[in-house]
């Protein structure tokens, strides 16, 4: 008899619960631990004061958001234009460390050039000593200098350093430094016809230009 009672509770329990929509919120305001259940319009509805304050707190966050993200990214590139920047001194300092070495010995190959060209000529017509090959007394072997400037040059090159064209070149007014014109009727008007002092390149930044004479047109008799 009590075994018919129980199954009728249980049976009668599950059509209860089938019954009953899902998620639904029990009738009674007291839950199964005994506490109370507040409707569900008070947990699912705030003031509109309490909206709005919300919602400008969001919009406040989300542009505080955004700025930093600007700011982020302008310090991400600054940090590699610093890099950039950095790099790029870097390179300059290796590659022309010996800028300052370079330009104080240019002077010293133009004065062995000035030497080799008036360097005296060892021949016996002149008092030279002939076939022994040694110069005369307070003279200078030509050859001795030749060797010593392309002992220079064979070296400076090696560092970058390239010699600038200047004579059957026309004017370049980066490259060449004009110092005087000569009328010719040999060479166009502007081009280079005599070089008085080398100019140089190192490694493709101009260190020294050239000093030279440009050709200019001889004035014709009469002419005004």
């Amino acid at each position: 008899m009590k075994k018919d009672d129980a199954e009728k509770k249980k049976n009668r329990e599950g059509r209860e619960g089938a019954a009953r929509p899902l998620g639904a919120i029990p009738s009674s305001p007291e839950s199964e631990e005994g506490g109370v259940v507040p409707p569900l319009q008070e947990i699912t509805e705030l003031p509109s004061e309490e909206i709005s304050r919300l919602r400008l707190e969001l919009e406040a966050k989300a542009k505080e958001a955004a700025d930093n993200y600007e700011r982020f990214l302008r310090v991400c590139a600054d940090l590699e234009n610093y890099k950039k920047r950095a790099e790029k001194e870097k390179s300059e300092c290796v590659n022309f460390a010996n800028e300052t070495l370079i330009s104080e010995v240019l002077p010293v190959i133009d004065n062995l050039e000035r030497a080799l060209e008036h360097a005296v000529v060892d021949t016996p017509s002149n008092g030279g000593p002939g076939e022994q090959g040694v110069p005369p007394a307070g003279g200078i072997s030509p050859e001795g200098v030749r060797l010593t400037i392309s002992q220079f040059y064979a070296v400076m090159k090696k560092f970058g350093l390239e010699e600038i064209k200047a004579v059957g070149e026309r004017f370049d007014p980066v490259m060449h430094h004009a110092i005087s014109h000569e009328e010719t009727e040999d060479a166009d008007e502007g081009m280079v016809v005599r070089e008085f002092q080398k100019g140089y390149i190192l490694k493709g930044r101009l260190l020294r230009a050239s000093m030279v004479a440009v050709a200019k047109r001889p004035v014709k008799a009469g002419a005004h």
